[in-house]
């Protein structure tokens, strides 16, 4: 991760934040195979988008490091974690160097003690702030973007709990412990984490 900065523009869209994983290479490809493996109501979720919007909020000339990419799908017939690791091993062999990570989000309700998620947009719903509650899914040549409660967090670099972690939720101290761990204002200064200064 480089702290170089350069007088970036902002992004300020949906569009915008599409167009800019349109023009990154790396990303694309990363899209592109995982795309390959046609896994049903598929995405790659949480900080393959967010870190690249927080990057270019920043102004930041080099990717920062990402400790995985969550490669995500929906498939109820076979929630076995082997065909997972089937869907990694794919991955890897087209592209080593990422850090893959595939999870059917058809049994993820079950490690984290939730309801049944009704699809990939339900589940990424239920992460557990809103900046990180997208995806983004090659359909052809095209980019769709999967974002439940739109990108204004996102792009303000807003750490904010979705619902089933807002306060007073049972969930709320799952919220705060995660992001008190994750430090992301070390690596990115302009992020403010919503409610811990209260906590």
């Amino acid at each position: 991760m480089s702290l170089n900065k350069i007088h970036a523009k902002m992004l300020k869209t949906e569009k915008d934040v599409l167009e800019a994983i349109r023009q990154d290479k790396w990303m694309m490809e990363v899209l592109g195979a995982a795309a390959r493996l046609q896994l049903p109501d598929f995405c790659i979720s949480a900080g393959f988008v967010r870190s690249k919007v927080w990057d270019i909020q920043h102004g930041y000339t080099r990717r920062t490091p990402l400790p995985d990419v969550d490669v995500v799908y929906f498939d109820a017939f076979d929630t076995s974690k082997v065909i997972e690791k089937k869907y990694e091993s794919m991955l890897l062999q087209m592209i080593p160097d990422v850090p893959w990570s595939v999870k059917n989000q058809a049994r993820m309700h079950e490690v984290n003690n939730m309801p049944a998620f009704r699809n990939t947009e339900h589940a990424i719903a239920c992460y557990t702030e809103t900046a990180t509650s997208i995806g983004v899914r090659m359909n052809g040549d095209g980019l769709h973007l999967i974002a439940p409660y739109g990108v204004d967090d996102l792009l303000a670099c807003r750490v904010a709990p979705s619902p089933l972690y807002k306060r007073g939720t049972s969930n709320h101290s799952i919220y705060l412990k995660r992001v008190k761990q994750k430090n992301w204002h070390l690596l990115w200064p302009q992020v403010r984490m919503e409610e811990l200064q209260d906590d």
